[in-house]
Order: structure tokens, then C-alpha cells, then sequence
């Protein structure tokens, strides 16, 4: 099993990264803000505008450490992963079943199993959790809505069905997100999901969360051999990491949507986190992106049992494991995509 090795968020917004003897180094202008070896980082995040010298970007490539350049407000950019570790056979059968419907459909309908599972087990936490803090008839009559659409996600034969299924799923699961939230004081009101740009404060860290578990998704598929551009249900853009959308819809759920209503509930990000724009934009402020990091780096280290495998692993390895078994599929060596579905 791979080893889960460290992150290093670098959210100081006029950073410079360069490299001296296999360290990455930061400064700010002439001040070092701080040196770590390179060896014993699995990614680095850099929500700066300075960037990274080209002397660091080539020994990440070389080293297979997955370099990520992001806006300050978390908008990624881009990626270097260095020499790919696919074979072609894999690939090649990969792009057959992009191409072909029905079967993009076969493994899509899967990702979307386990979205609407694991939002079906997150509103079955909350209601068991918290039956006194929210509408209990509300989560059950929703729960067994979903559960419905999940009998008629596995007979779908077209992805325009598949979609139509995910988004009634998604207009019910976020239609109690806003009863998730416990706190009352209106500090953190959900209306409906929105994006591009986020227009409170829920969204804006929902986005932000998105963004790294997007990026952790698209590092597994392509640490395993996959084109993490090229998904089946997430059709073919310029630019945009297709396969790595459809392997996190299964994990938006567990892994991002309850780390983001933990934050809130216990607290842990605040209003003066954040900050707007006079277009209405809401974003995380450098405080608030270094509280949420801190987090989400501790939360990757949290074991669990893995459905299907049913090995202990950490949390930050959940990606990974489902590429492998994704790969392992295209291979032929499974049925079926066995997606993760959680319970906790």
C-alpha cells in the first residue's frame, strides 16, 4: 500500500518557491518564510501569484511529487505531475470506453451510486446525530428519495439520463444542507449550491474543499496510469481534469461536504475568515484558508475501513485506493467499479 506522505500548503499570496539541494525553498521578497525537503512531500499546494522557479517545477516532475498552482482564493490553475506512469494498453482501453456511451455509461452510473449513497448516509448521520436540531421527517422522506433514485442509477443506459438522475439527487440532498448547519445565527446561510464565482460563505468553502479533493483525485488517477482528462461522464474540455470529476462525485459527500459542515458547526472557521467582493464574490481569506488546510491535513491521516478492500487506511488514501480498483476494472480485472461508500 502506498505510503501517505505530507502536503505543504503554501497560502502566503507573494511566496516564491525555488529549489537549493532537493529542498523547496519560500521566500517572501528577501525574507525566508521556510525550507522543507523534498522527499518527504507527496504535493505541494501554492495559492500564490509569485509561482515556482523552473528549477523546481523539473525536480517535482522528476521526483513525482504533484505540484498544484492555485489562486489565492483557491481557483486552480494548474498541475505538474511529472512523466506519466501509465502503460498505453491501459490508456488506449480507456479512451475506447470515453468514446463509447454505453459503456461510459457502465462505469459513470457507479460514480453516481455512490454520490447519492453517501449523501443518503450523511443526511442518516445528521438526523440520527442531531434529531433534535433538525426536521427528522424531512431527512427520512429525502433519504428514501435517494435511495429510489439509486434503483433507477443502476438501470440508466444513457449518460443524459445519468445526469438528469444526479442533479434530481443533488437538488434534494442540498435542499436540507442549510438544517446541517446548526448554527442559527445566520452567519452561515445556504440558500442553494452556487459557484463561479461563490456567493456566501458555505459555498466559498464548499468550492475551496472541492478544489482539493479534485486535485488529490486527478494526482491517484494519474499515479496509476489513467488520463485524468479524460473522464466518461464529465465529457472532454480544454483543460479540465474530466476523470478526476467523476471519481471525487462519489467522495463531494463524505469527504468534502461533512469536513466543511464540521468547520461550521464546531466553529473552527469564522465570518472574519472570509472576506467580499464588490461583485458579491465570497472567499476565504489567508486566515481562513490556513485554519481549513490545517484540517484537512489532519483529517487525511484519520483511519478508516475501506468498503470493498476492507483494509485500514487513512483517509487521504481513499483516492487513490478507488483509482486502483477504476484501473483495475478498464483492466478487466473486476466485474464491475466498486465505488466507496461510506460508514462512518
Amino acid at each position: 500500500m502506498r505510503k501517505l506522505l505530507n502536503s505543504l500548503f503554501v497560502t502566503t499570496e507573494s511566496a516564491y518557491a525555488l529549489l537549493e539541494n532537493d529542498n523547496i525553498v519560500l521566500k517572501n521578497g528577501d525574507e525566508l518564510i521556510g525550507s522543507y525537503p523534498l522527499h518527504i512531500l507527496e504535493e505541494i499546494y501554492l495559492f500564490s501569484y509569485a509561482g515556482a522557479s523552473p528549477a523546481l517545477i523539473g525536480r517535482c516532475a522528476d521526483m513525482g511529487i504533484n505540484l498544484v498552482f492555485l489562486k489565492p482564493n483557491g481557483k486552480f490553475l494548474a498541475r505538474i505531475s511529472g512523466t506519466n506512469r501509465g502503460n498505453v494498453l491501459l490508456r488506449r482501453q480507456q479512451y475506447r470506453w470515453a468514446d463509447d456511451e454505453e459503456a461510459s455509461c457502465r462505469v459513470a452510473r457507479n460514480f453516481i451510486f455512490g454520490k447519492l449513497s453517501n449523501a443518503r448516509h450523511v443526511l442518516n448521520r445528521c438526523r440520527r446525530d442531531h434529531a433534535d436540531r433538525v426536521n427528522v421527517l424531512d431527512f427520512q422522506n429525502t433519504a428514501e428519495k435517494l435511495a429510489e433514485l439509486q434503483k433507477q442509477v443502476l438501470s440508466a443506459t444513457n449518460l443524459d439520463a445519468l445526469r438528469g438522475f444526479e442533479g434530481a439527487g443533488a437538488t434534494l440532498y442540498f435542499g436540507l444542507f442549510s438544517q446541517m448547519i446548526l448554527d442559527k445565527s445566520k452567519s452561515f446561510v445556504f440558500l442553494d449550491r452556487n459557484r463561479r464565482p461563490p456567493l456566501d460563505r458555505v459555498n466559498a468553502m464548499l468550492s475551496f474543499t472541492y478544489a482539493l479533493l479534485a486535485s488529490s483525485c486527478a494526482s491517484a488517477l494519474e499515479m496509476v496510469g489513467l488520463d485524468s482528462y479524460v473522464g466518461f461522464l464529465h465529457r472532454d474540455r480544454p483543460g479540465r481534469t474530466s476523470l478526476a470529476l467523476d471519481l471525487m462525485e462519489e467522495l463531494r459527500p463524505c469527504m468534502a461536504d461533512r469536513f466543511v459542515l464540521t468547520l461550521i458547526n464546531n466553529r473552527i472557521i469564522g465570518v472574519k475568515d472570509f472576506y467580499e467582493q464588490e461583485n458579491g464574490a465570497v472567499w476565504l481569506d489567508e486566515k481562513g484558508r490556513k485554519k481549513l488546510l490545517k484540517i484537512w491535513q489532519e483529517q487525511k491521516r484519520n483511519i478508516i475501513e475501506h468498503s470493498f478492500t476492507k483494509e485500514k487506511i487513512a483517509w487521504g488514501l481513499i483516492p487513490y485506493v478507488q483509482a486502483l480498483l477504476l484501473a483495475r476494472y478498464l483492466r478487466g480485472d473486476l466485474d464491475g467499479y466498486p465505488p466507496f461508500i461510506w460508514r462512518g
